[in-house]
């Protein structure tokens, strides 16, 4: 016969202002097996958890039920308190009253109701609750860092620097991510490049880090501390223990007229390419869809002038598997395309350009070697329209809803530059609202106002019309409620940004959650922002959220100091709540291995006696407590019911539902 106690939680009053939490208490008296029953203001309190261990001690309960918030928020609290005091934590059950009863519900009486209904759940649950025990597995201590931006870098760099080994996967033949192809970074218009190549350097010369470029990760298996991951490194068709990247095949090569992705196609590369002269590591990379040679046998030049002799056409893709404690994401953004932006005429006009465009064309190492140039004619702009919030705050369908950021503060450091070093130029920006919170931010917007005569106009762009050489733009200005109409040489899109293609196919293997837009989603948005709701998965940079630089370093550092508290323990504690298969039940059909997204669950044959004495052998399944990550979905599969899990039995959920339909 189970003792349990009840333990009402007021949480201020969040939950006391909609449940009357006295009523419940004393309500739960009643109830079958329980010996105590009470209500404290905090119960997640020191004192509140005093209260708990008191009870425990005093009325020799065998089980406990608190009344509070989600289990989410302090089910770990509340099970610390009573292992505490020598009770099994897995013999702790949480009513949810906050988020299922006062957060919901407006009329007392009715809050009040299904509090006592939801407790009355609980303690039908705790009676069929049996002790558990976790069990343990050793940690690899080796971390993995899917993305080589600023946010990969920076979190590689700190595991690093903590003395464990990382590896950095890029899909890109280089590390640098976005932040290599932008000129300088607000609020400080410091060089880009000037901040992120000593790191890029740090990151290739540390010891503890190995940088697997070119290369994607196609498949995950295992769990937090013993992660299995097969990369793919794409062939380069460059030796890279040999390359010395002096470039000359770079020089040589005859394919002149590959459109360069690093300058977003406003000039060409060659058919062997260093992505850009910073790029680490610092390796030829052979693009096959252009080469001569790997397409009809004919040409050569690269591999005749290579001294090296690092050319190599018949290398081939290759698969690696290497074991990691935990997993780090930092997959990073894109602009939007702009194909479905029709009334901007970005598919019309060379001179209709996006922000990042913009920031290659003023950019020292860009097409036109940082002079602000149209694209059209080669000449200098003298009048440019910044367009705000291009697909960003956007409801439609080729829309995203979301606000990008970053593009408030990026629009402001273009329209600054431009006007400090084209004076003559005029510049406009049409904008919804103004949004800049960050640290000096507000005031790095002002500059742009009030000190270069940057002219910021409340209002939408409605349509671009290319005329001559010239670009008709008709807009509304909301302030002073009138049309306007600006010849422009240039107009600029502030593209919102999504993440990364590669993201939704890598949360799937990851078996990590992602939100509407395809961002990653964490734990807690609050509590643990920079993991995943899958154990030993974290999340650093951009793939998370929009972010800018200074925040998506701060992020890529604490996604780091979380690596390093996993990465330090010799052994990690198994759940508890794992699936097990009744042997006498199961007919080995498979289907419970079928749903299971961990790999946790194999079959063996076994030995049974008959009842005539004979024996027979038959197919079973075999979970391994190690894997199973206790998600359930093999119990609601299995169709002979063999497959249970523990803590949460078919027995204690149709307990519960007894319990609701008292």
């Amino acid at each position: 016969m189970q003792r349990i106690g009840v333990f009402v939680c007021h949480c201020g009053t969040n939950i006391a202002g909609t449940v009357d939490v006295k009523a419940v208490a004393e309500a739960m008296k009643y109830e079958n097996g329980v010996v105590f029953s009470t209500d404290y203001q905090y119960m997640c309190s020191e004192a509140g958890q005093n209260i708990i261990k008191d009870a425990i001690k005093e009325h020799k309960l065998t089980g406990i039920v608190v009344c509070s918030c989600s289990p989410r928020m302090h089910e770990a609290t509340f099970r610390k308190a009573a292992q505490s005091v020598g009770l099994n934590p897995y013999m702790v059950e949480i009513a949810n009253i906050r988020e299922q009863c006062s957060w919901i519900h407006k009329d007392m009486a009715t809050g009040t109701e299904k509090a006592i209904i939801l407790a009355r759940t609980a303690v039908a649950k705790v009676h069929l609750n049996a002790p558990l025990t976790s069990g343990e597995t050793p940690v690899v201590k080796r971390a993995l860092v899917i993305g080589g931006g600023i946010a990969g870098i920076q979190t590689a760099l700190d595991i690093a620097d903590a003395g464990f080994p990382v590896d950095i996967v890029e899909k890109l033949p280089t590390i640098g991510g976005k932040m290599s192809q932008i000129d300088k970074t607000f609020p400080t218009l410091d060089c880009a490049a000037c901040i992120l190549t000593p790191k890029m350097v740090d990151a290739a010369q540390n010891e503890n880090i190995k940088i697997y470029s070119y290369s994607e990760v196609s498949g995950v298996k295992g769990f937090v501390g013993n992660f299995e991951v097969t990369i793919k490194r794409k062939a380069r068709f460059v030796d890279e223990t040999k390359c010395t990247g002096c470039g000359l095949c770079t020089e040589k090569c005859p394919q002149k007229r590959v459109p360069n992705e690093f300058n977003l196609g406003m000039d060409q590369r060659r058919a062997i390419y260093i992505p850009f002269a910073q790029a680490v590591p610092k390796i030829a990379t052979i693009d096959a869809d252009y080469c001569t040679m790997l397409k009809t046998g004919k040409c050569g030049v690269c591999s005749k002038v290579c001294t090296a002799g690092a050319i190599d056409y018949t290398q081939k893709d290759e698969f690696i598997t290497e074991k990691y404690g935990a997993i780090v994401v930092a997959t990073g953004f894109n602009p939007i395309k702009l194909d479905k932006y029709d009334e901007y005429a970005y598919s019309q006009s060379k001179d209709v350009i996006t922000s990042l465009e913009f920031e290659r064309l003023t950019n020292a190492a860009g097409p036109t070697a940082g002079k602000l140039l149209r694209p059209s004619d080669g000449k200098h702009p003298h009048k440019i329209v910044f367009v705000q919030c291009v697909g960003s705050r956007d409801t439609r369908e080729c829309g995203k809803s979301y606000c990008s950021k970053i593009c408030c503060m990026y629009t402001a450091k273009h329209a600054m530059l431009t006007r400090e070093k084209y004076p003559d130029t005029e510049v406009y920006v049409f904008y919804i609202d103004v949004r800049t919170p960050g640290k000096n931010f507000d005031e790095f917007y002002r500059r742009a106002v009030e000190e270069y005569g940057v002219h910021y106009i409340k209002g939408m762009v409605g349509k671009v019309i290319p005329e001559g050489d010239k670009l008709i733009v008709r807009a509304s200005d909301l302030i002073s409620n009138e049309q306007l109409t600006i010849d422009a040489d240039l107009v600029v899109l502030a593209a919102a940004i999504e993440p990364d293609k590669t993201a939704r196919p890598l949360a799937t293997m990851l078996t990590a959650s992602m939100d509407t837009n395809d961002f990653f989603t964490e734990a807690h948005p609050k509590l643990r922002p920079v993991e995943s709701p899958t154990a030993g998965i974290f999340l650093s940079g951009a793939c998370q959220g929009p972010k800018d630089i200074p925040e998506t370093v701060a992020q890529a550092s604490a996604a780091a100091a979380k690596v390093i508290g996993l990465l330090v323990k010799d052994k990690m504690k198994n759940n508890a709540c794992v699936a097990h298969s009744d042997e006498n039940m199961c007919n080995g059909c498979s289907n419970c291995a079928k749903v299971c997204a961990y790999n946790a669950i194999s079959y063996v044959d076994k030995e049974f006696r008959m009842p005539d004495r004979t024996t027979r052998v038959r197919r079973v399944a075999v979970v391994n407590d190690a894997v199973c990550q206790g998600c359930g979905a093999c119990t609601v599969t299995c169709p002979s019911g063999a497959m249970d899990l523990k803590g949460f039995s078919n027995k204690q959920i149709m307990a519960e539902v007894d319990a609701i339909c008292k």
